[in-house]
């Protein structure tokens, strides 16, 4: 069905036929085939006639019920006559007038879905006046600007806000200041630490420092105590354990970085470049559907794989070097942490065939211990204590305490909105999701013979915690010795040069 302003472009349309009578009838038809088509996209495009279920467009997305049971959740735990500040995380310079890609606050992702950028959440424990109206929850947003959204894309505004996120109440940003919120009665404000990353931009009232210092302000005007210490708390206490569908996106992007492994391992040869290891686990993040890599890609090889979170990623493999992948796609928000040493050559020397065992044997020793009510260091210790006598064994090392020569981080974190995700590190409970990635690292000039120089390994895996024994969600890539020199011989898809 046409609108008004299908119809006047139909009007236009006649008028213009009257005037090109002389017009060969192909070439017209060839011209109103193309204005009609450019008309149709205008009118997809109007901003007015669109109606924003996504910034992204994406085809899933956490629905918001799910945030609607989170703020809940959250103010359960809030002390009576509280409330909580959530900002949004901070657009960051990389050089002049040009931005890093926005990656939104994780913990105002999870209370909201929302993804822009100068933005607060104000949280009450218990129904509050703002600006005479009696809200639980408000959520100041950017206001949109049709010529900003030519330049930055589209946002939600208010209404998009309320509509699609859920939120009972939604102002525009540059609201916060002048709004009266009654804070006479609070007890408490609770804010989570401010990003060190914040840039104020004096020119604007609404950006996120002036939005911070907004809320100081009327903190100090109603003599409100500020906590800062709290929230962090109540925050990894909720995001510690997964929903349903936080799982299902966990899953979604583990199962990306697993087959991303795999081609790097189908592709990898001597001469290769580490940044091509890097484009090729990153081709593939983007074909299968991720928005991001989660974290820096890790592709290190022989000095770079004792260097533990190396991302300049430049050498060339060497042929009998072992190169350190150690990567995650993101999906929905969600990441994966998944590390495969693979040999160049297709080949592990002896030496590295002792370490890469050992490591082996440590990590699945620490998934062993991933269960239900065990202590979230349990896994660290059972993989620590392998490496020891293995180490020793071997004559690295000659006491056990000296096993943080070549084995010196933790085997394990949470994992889901952040890489190194919020938990309390308390006991292991049913949906959580953590890491087991021990490793040993013996750089160059070590004090040990130099048949062991320069040989890094690590292997991680991301584990779900259940009622019985524990899932290993990225077993999808194999990583034992036979299984991943099997895989190496097969061939890549052809995104680099051939073998």
């Amino acid at each position: 069905m046409f609108g008004r302003s299908q119809s006047k472009r139909l009007l236009f349309i006649s008028a213009y036929i009257k005037n090109v009578e002389r017009l060969h009838f192909f070439s017209l038809g060839v011209f109103l085939c193309l204005l009609c088509a450019s008309q149709m996209s205008l009118a997809q495009n109007d901003s007015r006639n669109i109606d924003i279920k996504d910034p992204h467009y994406q085809d899933t997305h956490l629905p918001k019920e799910f945030h609607q049971k989170k703020r809940n959740e959250l103010r359960k735990l809030m002390p009576d006559s509280s409330v909580a500040f959530f900002f949004s995380n901070p657009l960051c310079r990389r050089s002049n007038d040009v931005y890093f890609e926005f990656h939104q606050e994780p913990n105002l992702y999870y209370l909201t879905g929302l993804t822009e950028p100068d933005a607060v959440l104000v949280l009450f424990k218990s129904p509050t006046s703002v600006d005479g109206e009696v809200v639980d929850e408000l959520l100041f947003v950017a206001e949109r600007d049709s010529l900003n959204e030519i330049w930055n894309g589209k946002k939600l505004g208010t209404e998009g806000v309320e509509r699609t996120l859920g939120i009972k109440r939604a102002r525009i940003n540059k609201d916060f200041k002048e709004s009266k919120i009654d804070l006479k009665g609070a007890k408490v404000a609770l804010f989570l630490p401010f990003s060190d990353l914040l840039e104020d931009d004096k020119s604007i009232g609404y950006d996120l420092a002036s939005l911070m210092s907004h809320a100081d302000t009327k903190l100090k005007l109603d003599s409100v105590r500020r906590d800062d210490y709290l929230l962090k708390e109540f925050m990894s206490n909720l995001r510690q354990t997964k929903e349903r569908e936080e799982l299902e996106f966990l899953r979604s992007a583990i199962q990306i970085t697993c087959e991303a492994q795999i081609e790097l391992m189908k592709a990898i040869h001597p001469g290769m470049k580490e940044y091509e290891s890097e484009a090729i686990i990153e081709y593939v993040f983007k074909k299968r559907g991720a928005e991001y890599p989660g974290f820096p890609s890790i592709l290190g090889s022989g000095e770079n794989s004792c260097v533990l979170h190396y991302v300049t990623n430049r050498r060339t493999l060497g042929w009998d070097d072992l190169l350190v992948s150690d990567v995650g796609a993101e999906y929905r928000g969600y990441t994966a942490d998944v590390t495969r040493t693979i040999p160049a050559n297709g080949e592990y020397s002896k030496e590295q065939t002792l370490i890469y065992e050992l490591v082996l044997k440590a990590q699945l020793a620490g998934i062993a211990q991933c269960k239900k009510g065990k202590k979230f260091w349990d896994p660290h210790d059972a993989a620590k204590k392998i490496i020891q006598e293995g180490l020793m064994e071997l004559g690295l090392i000659n006491d056990p305490s000296e096993y943080r020569r070549y084995f010196m981080h933790g085997t394990s974190h949470y994992l889901g909105l952040d890489v190194h995700d919020a938990g309390l590190y308390g006991p292991l409970k049913p949906n959580m999701v953590i890491t087991v990635e021990p490793g040993i690292y013996i750089p160059e000039h070590s004090d040990c013979d130099p048949k062991w120089w320069n040989i890094g390994v690590r292997i991680e895996d991301d584990i779900l915690i259940t009622n019985g024994e524990p899932e290993v969600l990225s077993d999808c890539v194999p990583k034992t010795i036979p299984e991943i020199i099997n895989i190496v011989k097969e061939k890549s898809i052809k995104i680099i040069d051939p073998k």
